[in-house]
């Protein structure tokens, strides 16, 4: 289904007409179907569970300028008020838990929320390690040897290619506008605002995760008060389909 919120035409689905309302905030890339399996595991006549695509995800129309986690933030906000949602519980994986880590400490929200799940969650900082501090600055020289004009005017192909092989998937995939936004999130760590999450928080993480590892997860149990942690054996940054079974029967547990 599709409805315009900040005049962008936004994908968004319904599973279940229960009184309790969740909300699925996906992973960076990704696309509201990837969270079905997620979606059935709750009890249609008790929930009602909303996925959508955020703006440049999936099927959603892409914002016209690079969009930072706090205004991700505001459009979530506007949706809300679109669909009359007053209160709800949060799940985020990944790049979805950014925004919900954000969110969580706003003074005013035109909603409440009512669980936070954080899966596999992205807003930690990576450990800088000397291969890794090495590596960026050899980035940052080639950058600007690739950049000068007369060699990207000798040897076009050879810059395009050195560019088409730098960062992640994700950035490879993204086009100039969201890879703009990708970098400014990637950049941001949310680890100072951990401590102001308020509201009752679990944290369920692949322990073969190497997207957002285990050091992260042990970092936001330690910071968020009273957060629990349930970590998944043998599951990688997308637990809830590494190991679907397991996944279900925690969430359960947490909904109960």
């Amino acid at each position: 289904m599709r409805i315009r919120v900040q005049g962008l035409d936004i994908n968004y689905k319904f599973t279940g007409e229960g009184e309790e309302t969740v909300v699925m905030l996906q992973g960076w890339g990704t696309s509201l179907s990837v969270y079905d399996s997620v979606a059935a595991i709750f009890d249609p006549e008790k929930y009602r569970f909303l996925q959508f695509d955020l703006p440049g995800f999936g099927d959603s129309e892409e914002p016209s300028e690079p969009w930072n986690v706090e205004r991700y933030c505001d459009f979530f906000c506007a949706l809300m008020k679109e669909f009359s949602i007053e209160r709800a519980s949060l799940l985020g994986h990944s790049y979805g838990g950014r925004i919900i880590i954000r969110l969580a400490d706003r003074d005013r929200l035109p909603f409440e929320i009512v669980k936070i799940a954080l899966i596999d969650s992205a807003g930690i900082l990576p450990e800088r390690t000397l291969a890794k501090t090495l590596k960026i600055k050899r980035y940052k020289l080639f950058k600007k040897i690739f950049d000068i004009k007369i060699i990207e005017a000798l040897f076009p192909e050879l810059c395009e290619d050195w560019r088409r092989r730098q960062g992640s998937e994700d950035y490879r995939k993204a086009d100039p506008i969201m890879r703009q936004s990708l970098v400014m999130a990637v950049n941001e760590d949310l680890t100072e605002l951990l401590p102001r999450i308020s509201t009752e928080t679990l944290l369920i993480w692949g322990d073969k995760d190497t997207a957002t590892p285990m050091r992260d997860a042990r970092i936001m149990e330690e910071r968020i008060p009273g957060a629990g942690l349930a970590v998944i054996e043998g599951a990688g940054h997308y637990c809830f389909l590494d190991k679907p079974r397991i996944f279900k029967s925690i969430i359960l547990a947490f909904f109960k």
